[in-house]
């Protein structure tokens, strides 16, 4: 498995081989053993599945805060997004920054995301579906989100109008007012 570091301390691109045939291809996309030997030992204990129907549909900048905070593994399942993370830990020397990168079906891309950072994606093509990783559980009462279009964040979503929204993602708060629940912890 192929990793790459980003630029923001603890979030990575990893890009499993695909062995293909004229049939198609197989991919391992998960292997504890295999990321572990890269120092990433996070465990994984709920899978979640996410189809938005149009083009534009933004989904975040959300997280959830601890003691239920999520780290995730996230790849394209069909079609084509910009996923996006927002560093969002109090004393990190990234704090704000974020980092987007296109997942597809056709690259096979992932996105690590360790907990502190907010999460979002864009689609770029009709029906597409998100496929992720979780390390703790959905707990609604510890959701939080920030304005997929914040000012001092600055986001280039690479839209052509506005976009589709949930009202939860119109109404969140820009990140300046966030009491942040991260605390940044630099590790050797």
């Amino acid at each position: 498995m192929e990793l790459k570091d980003t630029g923001l301390p603890g979030l990575f691109v990893l890009t499993p081989p695909r062995f293909g045939d004229d049939r198609g291809f197989f991919a391992e996309t998960y292997n504890q053993a295999k990321l572990a030997e890269h120092g990433i030992t996070t465990a994984f204990v709920q899978d979640n599945h996410s189809l938005s129907a149009e083009i534009g549909t933004i989904r975040g900048l959300h997280f959830q805060a601890p003691p239920r905070a999520q780290d995730k593994l996230v790849r394209c399942g069909r079609g084509c997004l910009f996923d996006v993370a927002v560093d969002i830990r109090k004393g990190s020397p990234t704090f704000g920054q974020w980092f987007g990168i296109e997942l597809t079906f056709e690259n096979g891309r992932q996105l690590l995301i360790p907990a502190g950072f907010a999460h979002g994606f864009v689609t770029r093509e009709a029906r597409t579906e998100i496929v992720y990783k979780c390390s703790d559980f959905y707990a609604p009462e510890t959701e939080g989100a920030v304005a997929w279009n914040d000012p001092d964040i600055g986001i280039d979503w690479g839209l052509s109008g506005d976009p589709i929204l949930s009202a939860k993602d119109a109404a969140a708060g820009v990140l300046a007012d966030l009491d942040s629940p991260f605390i940044y912890e630099a590790t050797s």
